[in-house]
């Protein structure tokens, strides 16, 4: 078995603080992805240790974004960024840092696999945040493409920061119009699920509201589960007969979160 996390840390300095490091003792995942890590590599590869080989991506402003891997399998290539250039048309091209990183990984009985963290930020609706998200999807359309044709087994997993459809946010008639739930976004996952990639947590839970990965700290939106199911696990259609289990780790309690996203983990039967 093959277990592959990916979680939203929300920082994963105070990530640490409130208890990352015991869930990771505890789960066990030989794969982690993390987004929205804001952190410097120094500071990444010493909270996690020496248990665990890093590939990460800083966002080049300061105290956004950023994504890494945390792998404790041999990688034989990593890659940093999306790699068409960054001329987003964007009039910030920094804040398309820190949201994509990949890695090649030799996997023990010596098949290979492609890992990738990616982070999309949330936008704002009319505004040019929006115009900045639908430029970066447009690059990472191309890079699923690549790597859909590729060949091998791959796993995008991240912070999407868009709920595809009416079972993927609680409140979804509030929310016609709010950026994470516009058709404009929606259709880029259309786009990506007609390509054939699969999308493991709502292949295995079905047609059924969430399970939601991301909650509002306004009101109850935890204590409620009025949640936003924006964090995924995308695979080649190859990968998605080999994969179990898809779950959301949702803490016991608002008190006991160690971050504002639930970890999604995915066992994979790797033979």
């Amino acid at each position: 078995m093959f277990t592959v996390a990916t979680v939203n840390v929300n920082g994963i300095r105070a990530a640490y603080r409130k208890g990352m490091g015991d869930w990771l003792e505890s789960t066990n995942p030989d794969v982690v992805l993390m987004q929205e890590v804001r952190a410097n590599d120094e500071i990444v590869a010493n909270l996690l240790g020496e248990d665990w080989k890093v590939i990460h991506q800083a966002c080049n402003v300061k105290g956004r974004a950023g994504v890494a891997i945390a792998t404790r399998q041999e990688t034989t290539a990593q890659r940093i960024g999306l790699p068409n250039g960054l001329d987003t048309g964007a009039a910030e091209p920094d804040v398309d840092t820190g949201r994509w990183v990949e890695a090649d990984l030799t996997l023990p009985n010596g098949s290979e696999l492609t890992v990738v963290s990616t982070y999309i930020h949330s936008g704002t609706a009319g505004t040019p945040k929006m115009d900045q998200k639908y430029a970066h999807l447009d690059r990472v359309t191309l890079r699923l493409n690549e790597l859909m044709n590729s060949g091998r087994h791959v796993i995008v997993a991240g912070d999407i920061n868009i709920a595809h459809t009416n079972n993927d946010i609680k409140n979804w008639k509030g929310n016609l119009k709010t950026a994470g739930f516009l058709p404009e976004e929606r259709a880029y996952l259309d786009q990506w699920f007609a390509a054939g990639w699969v999308d493991l947590a709502r292949a295995q839970a079905g047609d059924v509201p969430g399970p939601y990965t991301w909650w509002s700290n306004r009101g109850k939106a935890f204590d409620n589960d009025a949640g936003w199911r924006i964090d995924y696990q995308l695979v080649t259609p190859t990968l998605a007969p080999l994969a179990s289990n898809a779950r959301v780790d949702r803490a016991s309690s608002y008190d006991t979160r160690w971050s504002d996203h639930a970890p999604l983990l995915v066992d994979y039967v790797l033979d």
